[in-house]
């Protein structure tokens, strides 16, 4: 490795507003531009990662699940729900307990919400469901052609926001009182969407940690002092958002589709920690993707 290459760090970003206060006060700090960031989906940022096309990224958790000898985690960071996520999404023309035996389709961007939801059905509702990946598309479009689809990050979110608007037209029922699982019933058809981040809750008790912040090993022995500052600058980042959101949230792009309300509110329903009650969810989300060698 060339001293050119180890003077700076390739760090994964997903785009989705999940993480964005994190990555504002980060590229807004590194004015030295020791960091470079590469854009892309979960899914891809994984496989960079594990390529070693990158050297540290906000990973899937079934990425370092699946390849512990390769990754080490920083402490303290993870981005995970105690409770609904508000932005990882079912949606389904038929109550989730009707999908038994069904084709349901699912995100390519995503790899630990695809597990979480086969874990979610097979191990908590006991249904055996089939599933297909789709390239995004909006839920409209998926629910053309299958009974139920999955989606993600901001793409999920704006579905949500869309079909919840409905309910100026056309009445929303919740169902099982849960608030984040909920029915619009229009003239013609019947959506309802579930968040991943309420099942898992109401299953076990315990948070969802969706994404770990994770350093490849091989980069954290050639470039540990770079490793150090990013975890001294996310510390400060973490700090800084919680108290910042507002602030922050006139920057984020998110605002051509979400209020600053909506926005802070999504913001303060995730856990950017990651304490014992975040490893006792992790591990038991690793006992049941791995009972059954989940490979999505």
């Amino acid at each position: 490795m060339s001293d050119k290459t180890k003077s700076f760090l390739k760090i994964g970003k997903i785009p989705y507003a999940n993480l964005f206060p994190v990555y504002h006060c980060l590229e807004k700090g590194n004015k030295h531009s020791i960091y470079r960031f590469v854009n892309g989906v979960p899914s891809s940022l994984n496989k960079m990662l594990r390529d070693g096309k990158l050297d540290v990224s906000p990973s899937s958790s079934i990425e370092y699940l699946r390849h512990k000898d390769k990754y080490s985690i920083i402490p303290w960071f993870s981005v995970s729900s105690e409770g609904p996520v508000g932005s990882i999404f079912l949606f389904s023309k038929l109550p989730i307990e009707a999908l038994d035996k069904k084709t349901i389709a699912v995100s390519s961007h995503s790899e630990t919400s695809v597990a979480l939801l086969k874990i979610v059905l097979k191990d908590f509702l006991s249904l055996h469901c089939k599933f297909r990946k789709v390239e995004g598309g909006s839920s409209k479009k998926n629910l053309k052609s299958f009974l139920a689809c999955l989606l993600i990050g901001d793409e999920a979110m704006k579905e949500a926001k869309m079909i919840r608007a409905q309910s100026t037209e056309h009445r929303l029922q919740k169902i099982k009182n849960l608030s984040s699982e909920f029915c619009v019933l229009g003239s013609e058809s019947v959506t309802y969407i579930y968040d991943l981040g309420e099942l898992w809750f109401k299953h076990t008790g315990l948070p969802f940690v969706f994404a770990l912040w994770i350093v490849r090993k091989k980069s954290l022995s050639q470039k540990r002092e770079l490793i150090k500052k990013l975890f001294l600058d996310l510390i400060a980042a973490k700090r800084y958002a919680s108290k910042k959101f507002s602030l922050i949230a006139r920057h984020a792009p998110q605002r051509k589709w979400l209020s600053a309300k909506e926005l802070i509110n999504y913001w303060k329903g995730i856990s950017y920690d990651f304490t014992d009650k975040h490893i006792e969810g992790l591990r038991l989300f690793e006992k049941y993707a791995f009972k059954d060698k989940i490979k999505s």
